[in-house]
């Protein structure tokens, strides 16, 4: 793909998410590499900021949808809109619930959530992409998203680019599929159930025998990444889009700075 036509290749705007944009700029630059390599135009338009999900969480849906305009807006001369986030990306995927029928943002709203995707489902299910030019001499385990997996279907994705990976080993952690305990403002609301969540899966990672956990979601990493620190587990973590594009040379999560 990497041959294609500058004018046959897709534009593709990069959502950044907020967090990415605040504290992991580096997810940000490897979803440009790995975009491009799939054969698109990759822009970040100025005028994104957040999904709105916090105030949909809320019930402040009118700024949730303030929000959702604004995204429109930003986003509406690209081909596709991507994100390397699941949580994000299932957000802007209920962006047409945030308008009545007969208001003409619906309709709008409606033709961007049919050409939102999570990062490797685009990477995979949209481009093709069956494999990465990138070398990771480490034992990981993986954790799914909530978001990614149980709105969008995003399971098999990641792990079949991870799998040509020079020199990773994915060994698979138990409960891979249950919540970090992050879950946004969550953590927030109820911090003793997020911080037995997150516990759970500190343990998990660790029983494992991986070195590195990854995941999609830089909410949950954050978080994981957290508490692996505080209890001490030496196990470092990255998205796995930073792996994919072998751009894993700086600090990783929570170990910036």
């Amino acid at each position: 793909m990497t041959d294609t036509k500058a004018s046959d290749r897709p534009r593709v705007g990069l959502f950044a998410t907020c967090l990415v944009d605040l504290f992991r700029p580096n997810v940000g630059f490897a979803s440009v590499r790995l975009l491009e390599q799939a054969g698109c135009s990759v822009e970040v338009p100025k005028g994104q900021t957040c999904c709105g999900q916090p105030a949909y969480n809320n019930g402040d849906l009118d700024d949730a949808r303030g929000l959702a305009r604004q995204t429109i807006d930003a986003f509406r001369d690209c081909d596709y809109l991507v994100a390397p986030s699941g949580s994000c990306l299932g957000q802007i995927r209920k962006y047409p619930d945030l308008f009545d029928a007969d208001e003409p943002l619906r309709g709008d709203a409606e033709r961007l959530a049919a050409r939102s995707w999570e990062l490797f489902a685009f990477l995979v299910d949209v481009r093709g992409m069956g494999a990465v030019s990138a070398e990771f001499k480490h034992t990981v385990t993986y954790h799914d998203s909530c978001s990614g997996l149980r709105q969008l279907g995003v399971r098999s994705q990641p792990r079949a680019l991870l799998g040509s990976v020079e020199g990773l080993k994915l060994t698979e952690m138990e409960d891979t599929d249950v919540c970090c305990g992050f879950g946004g403002t969550f953590c927030v609301k109820y911090p003793d159930i997020s911080q037995r969540l997150v516990d759970d899966k500190s343990d998990r990672i660790a029983d494992s025998g991986a070195d590195t956990v990854l995941a999609g979601d830089l909410g949950c990493l954050m978080n994981i990444a957290g508490r692996l620190r505080r209890r001490g587990v030496p196990v470092r973590a990255y998205h796995a889009a930073e792996v994919l594009a072998g751009m894993t040379d700086g600090p990783a999560i929570g170990e910036e700075g």
